[in-house]
């Protein structure tokens, strides 16, 4: 699998517009605790951090660190690391 394909995207302070856009404040709401545990991603998934401060590092990848209005999309068959610092709260959407 070609591991150019699977780079995590972040887009800091995206503009309300965007986030309108994509319906983002009708997503579901997920949070966690600080911890750290392996996932691996089956599909892709778009999440926006209302938030948080969490690093997540791919399977052999460089760790990315993301947080609070951060707008971030992760790729399908992608395994990583999330560690999570400060507790998370966030907005997602599979596929």
């Amino acid at each position: 699998m070609n591991t150019k394909q699977l780079q995590i995207q972040v887009e800091h302070q995206p503009s309300d517009e965007r986030l309108q856009a994509l319906g983002v404040l009708t997503w579901p709401i997920w949070s966690k605790e600080v911890s750290e545990f392996p996932w691996t991603y089956d599909e892709a998934e778009t999440c926006y951090f209302l938030e948080g401060d969490v690093v997540v590092t791919p399977d052999g990848g460089e760790p990315v660190t993301m947080g609070q209005g951060d707008l971030v999309t992760f790729p399908a068959g992608m395994s990583c690391t999330w560690n999570i610092r400060s507790m998370v709260r966030k907005h997602y959407r599979f596929g």
